[in-house]
């Protein structure tokens, strides 16, 4: 839900995967890997995907229940007071609900963004950094083998920076020597399999998913990847020479740093930024790759050796260990024609260039302090103007859970989420189903043909909530007290293995795709499922003291939102049993259509940054996801409050349920943003920037209009010509 604006570089659980792919290493690479996601649709995604996962746990309250506005025994979760009465609300909601926050809350130096979840997720690390320093603490007399011990080591050794010093980059010195032998295009393709074998993604992405035509089926996908700037058009657009030629400077840094003099330095990272500039005009745009059909072509290993006759696919397959039975997804074939081209005709130094900068690359966040700070110095500050590194402990917390997250998590919910929550939140899940139903039942545009479908898919929904049923085994992962690079290689390649081992065999359905610390909400489309973590299960979401207006005006319009993502552009594309199936009638899709392009109209003509406007179609998904969510959330709020009439029309400090719902959805999108982030962000990110949010589907529903009484063109309301309506 949130965005932590970091680097664009992302994270290994890329959230935004059709269905569950994920790229096949624990912790991420150096590789921008377009429009994937973990699970699906996240409401609001890690949307810069900094390569080092990042933590996200929050504390929560320890009972949830719901209250309305006759139980209520506190208001505190809601300050009026922060209200900013000199902008009408029909002018400028999320100025009147959020510009004097934003205006008392600048973004701290090691951030490039601050909000109200930005806020809460600082606190929350640390919590988390009690329970790693507490492992860390009792690791030597911990249960040999626990997840405790392993946690302990692993943040120990990264906080070792003595050690780490004393290393500099001898640790990586070894795959530099391989690189240095590959002299053929047979080196370089054995290198490329060789290196996945140990965890390390090279080139190209590989990863497991459920089959788009059979969504029970765990098969291999293999994806675009390879490049070190945010999206293809960086590579060709002049709008980003200053950032190409601040890449160049740094390639060549890292060189420097393993003792590559500085002429012949330069000369390299000019070979490597021409080697992705190749790579980048054969890659699909982040608009193109949210589209299922251009994520999913299976082939055979006879197909596939066709696209790419230089590189053996079943020589890959079998080093990995991969049951790929009758084949597997090529997913973009023009990139893997490009990919096997320049294995024939690319010279071996601009290869060896190539892959000698992704490994020192990719290692940075590991090495020594001037490494280190060559990776901030691009990454943070040069593409996202971040103002401090982040202190030492938050980015080695972000290493524990890239690389052991979920056992993590598993520590985390034992303090921070009691079983009986479970029940409480499935209650209000439920609530909203039901009013999801009720409008697609209703719906005057859809034939009863196609409605049908919705409602099939509708009643296969599964919600997830809190944390998984069972844990994952982590008796296969060996970790040292006091060797950082070693542990965090150890822990890349036990992921590795173990998403490999899920090729070729049923998809696990209890399996999770984020972990319970993280302050987000997904929606797969391959399991047709809405998942809820702990962590988002607290104030402003919800809380046990707010009443029903703060709760779906929160977590309510999450809930709906995951739902809503079934619903929109590209979930529409799957069918209630999560395959790739066209369940609609032709008429209906070109009603969804029109009404759809009413919505990427509107959100093409905000503005974040001057001359620099939203993508509609990019932020499509979401935008869809919003409007459903924040209209099915009213609606289930008008429900809940016809049991109680009276309760229903009383106002807290001054203001209705209604408006203190809409008030509330306003509250979760406040912010700030560096133009820096934001620039990157309107070009990376399928979310709309956070102030358009908060009015975007409130300038869409009469019920808004009529809460605060907006009259016709004031620009919180919609005319009647523009205003969409969908779900």
């Amino acid at each position: 839900m949130v965005k932590p604006v970091k680097a664009v570089r992302r994270r290994i659980h890329d959230l935004r995967h059709w269905g569950s792919a994920r790229a096949l290493s624990s912790l991420p690479k150096r590789k921008f890997f377009l429009a994937g996601r973990l699970g699906g649709h996240s409401i609001k995604d890690h949307a810069m995907h900094h390569r080092r996962a990042k933590p996200l746990a929050l504390a929560i309250a320890a009972t949830l229940t719901l209250a309305t506005a006759a139980h209520a025994t506190s208001n505190a979760s809601f300050d009026v007071h922060e209200l900013d009465a000199a902008i009408g609300p029909c002018v400028d909601f999320n100025g009147f609900v959020n510009a004097k926050w934003v205006a008392a809350h600048p973004i701290p130096a090691d951030r490039t963004r601050w909000g109200s979840f930005d806020a809460l997720r600082e606190d929350s690390l640390e919590t988390q950094r009690a329970i790693v320093e507490q492992a860390a603490r009792q690791a030597a007399s911990a249960k040999s083998g626990s997840i405790e011990q392993k946690i302990g080591w692993l943040y120990a050794s990264g906080m070792d920076e003595a050690a780490i010093e004393r290393a500099g980059y001898q640790p990586i010195q070894p795959e530099l020597d391989r690189i240095a032998a590959v002299k053929s295009p047979a080196d370089i393709a054995a290198f490329i399999t060789q290196n996945y074998t140990r965890g390390q993604p090279t080139v190209f992405r590989f990863y497991d998913n459920g089959d788009f035509k059979d969504s029970n089926q765990d098969i291999a996908y293999v994806s675009q990847g390879g490049l070190g700037l945010p999206t293809p058009d960086y590579y060709r657009k002049p709008d980003f020479a200053r950032i190409r030629d601040a890449y160049l400077a740094h390639i060549a840094k890292l060189f420097e740093l393993t003792g590559t003099p500085a002429a012949a330095a330069q000369a390299q990272a000019k070979s490597v930024l021409a080697f992705e500039t190749r790579l980048a005009a054969a890659s699909l745009v982040p608009t193109e790759m949210r589209k299922p059909e251009n994520r999913y072509h299976f082939v055979s290993l006879a197909e596939a050796d066709k696209v790419t006759p230089h590189f053996d696919w079943g020589k890959f397959f079998a080093a990995q260990g991969a049951d790929i039975g009758k084949g597997f997804s090529l997913s973009q074939p023009k990139f893997f024609a490009a990919f096997d081209a320049m294995l024939a005709n690319t010279p071996a130094a601009d290869w060896q260039a190539y892959l000698r900068y992704h490994a020192i690359a990719a290692a940075a966040p590991y090495l020594s302090a001037p490494f280190q700070q060559e990776d901030y110095a691009f990454n943070e500050k040069t593409l996202n103007g971040q103002q401090a590194m982040q202190a030492r402990w938050k980015r080695v917390l972000g290493s524990v859970n890239g690389a052991m997250g979920m056992a993590l998590g598993e520590l985390y919910v034992a303090d921070h989420f009691p079983a009986a929550s479970k029940a409480r939140a499935q209650q209000l899940v439920d609530n909203l189903r039901m009013a999801y139903r009720t409008r697609i039942e209703n719906l005057a545009w859809m034939s009863p043909e196609t409605k049908q479908k919705a409602l099939e898919k509708w009643a296969s929904f599964t919600p997830k909530i809190g944390y998984p049923d069972k844990w994952r085994d982590w008796s296969g992962l060996t970790l040292v007290p006091d060797d950082y690079y070693a542990n965090v290689q150890a822990a890349r390649k036990f992921n590795y293995d173990y998403r490999v081992a899920k090729i070729g065999k049923p998809v696990d359905r209890d399996e999770w795709g984020m972990t319970p610390q993280t302050v987000n909400a997904y929606y797969s489309p391959q399991k047709n499922e809405i998942v809820f973590p702990a962590a988002i299960l607290q104030a402003p979401f919800f809380s046990a003291s707010a009443d029903d207006a703060l709760n779906y005006g929160g977590i309510g319009a999450v809930i709906g939102h995951e739902m809503g993502h079934g619903y929109d552009d590209q979930g529409s594309k799957f069918d209630a049993r999560g395959n790739h199936q066209n369940w609609w009638t032709a008429a209906d899709r070109e009603a969804f259509s029109t009404r759809a392009d009413k919505l990427v109209a509107q959100f093409d003509h905000y503005s974040p940054l001057p001359g620099k406007h939203v993508n509609g179609r990019l932020t499509l998904g979401e935008n869809i996801g919003d409007l459903a969510g924040l209209n099915v959330a009213y609606d289930a709020l008008q429900m809940a409050l016809k049991k109680h009439p009276a309760e229903a029309k009383a106002k807290i400090d001054g203001y209705t349920q209604d408006q203190r719902f809409f008030l509330n959805w306003a509250r979760v999108w406040r912010g700030s943003i560096r133009p820096e982030a934001q620039l990157t962000l309107l070009n990376t990110d399928p979310h709309a920037p956070a102030q358009f949010r908060a009015i975007g589907a409130p300038s869409n529903m009469p019920a808004f209009a009529q809460a605060f009484a907006c009259k016709a063109g004031q620009p919180m309301v919609r005319s009647a010509d523009k205003q969409v309506k969908i779900w």
